[in-house]
């Protein structure tokens, strides 16, 4: 991670936090876009741009772009922006469907469209979204979140493909990840059975190094002990 600038998307998320704080302890310059407001102030090191839809192009343009002046170059976007719903099919409502295609789609598809001509001009730029496990089969309720989680998936093989020798793209596929809001939502389920956020972020930005340079396209399982 010396020397990387990292955009971070979700920074201020649990997961995004993580990741984020993991990447600069070794070295990265870290550009956090969230869509919670913050107030951190920027420091050569680090930025936080919040209040950011990024769902929206332009918005999700207009940050990047604030990222890449600030450092001067980027060289991996980890997109973790995105939400989750569960709702069944028949009886449910299709604004939830649309919302999770803003929230899980259209964030990596903004982002990335907007990084990737500085990630190529980088010779070695990487993306790395978040799929989900429980978007290889979808379980009853899980419809629309994993409708929204298998078009990040296509979207990934897409890329790897389309930008193959220039940037790599790949994705991290979780199970259930350890945070507070998902033990507070399944009180009763064994927590030492899911993927820390700490697990996650090791397998993250091995994707986004150096040393993942011959992997794109991938789809990588991270399922903790379930």
């Amino acid at each position: 991670m010396q020397g990387k600038v990292l955009i971070v998307t979700g920074a201020l998320g649990a997961l995004g936090k993580v990741v984020a704080d993991i990447a600069q302890s070794r070295g990265a310059r870290i550009a956090g876009i969230d869509h919670a407001p913050t107030q951190t102030p920027a420091t050569a090191e680090r930025i936080e741009i919040g209040s950011v839809d990024l769902s929206d192009a332009a918005q999700a343009k207009a940050a990047v772009e604030a990222a890449a002046k600030h450092f001067g170059q980027l060289d991996a976007l980890i997109n973790i922006a995105g939400g989750f719903a569960f709702e069944p099919v028949g009886d449910g409502d299709i604004t939830t469907w649309q919302r999770m295609y803003a929230l899980n789609v259209l964030t990596a598809l903004n982002t990335a469209r907007a990084a990737l001509p500085h990630l190529a001009a980088a010779k070695v730029g990487r993306i790395v979204n978040i799929g989900a496990m429980g978007a290889l089969q979808a379980g009853a309720g899980m419809g629309p979140y994993a409708a929204s989680k298998a078009g990040v998936h296509r979207l990934t093989e897409a890329l790897a493909n389309e930008w193959k020798g220039k940037v790599t793209v790949n994705a991290v596929l979780p199970s259930t990840i350890d945070t507070q809001a998902n033990r507070t939502s399944m009180p009763k389920a064994d927590f030492s059975k899911w993927v820390t956020p700490q697990e996650l972020a090791e397998v993250i930005l091995f994707l986004a190094s150096d040393a993942a340079s011959g992997v794109t396209g991938a789809l990588i399982p991270v399922s903790g002990r379930v």
